[in-house]
């Protein structure tokens, strides 16, 4: 699962605004809020994080290292 700083990261990657993230993995903008608040992984409904992350991993978002210790995220390359 995600970290908010993971979140706000990819988002930031990918160039999308928040409301656009919301339209693609079907959550509602004030709970990607809610959940980029936060510094560790979000507390809140766990089908609604996986929603978020799997829009952005469709959108070429790998998660990578601890979500906790050491949180980050990198674009998926190409298959060749």
């Amino acid at each position: 699962m995600p970290s908010g700083p993971q979140i706000r990261a990819a988002r930031a990657l990918l160039g999308l605004s928040a409301k656009d993230l919301a339209r693609l993995s079907g959550v509602g903008w004030a709970t990607i809020q809610r959940y980029e608040a936060s510094d560790a992984v979000p507390n809140g409904q766990h089908d609604k994080l996986n929603m978020i992350a799997h829009a952005l991993e469709d959108a070429g978002i790998e998660f990578i290292g601890d979500p906790v210790s050491s949180p980050g995220v990198r674009l998926k390359r190409p298959k060749a």
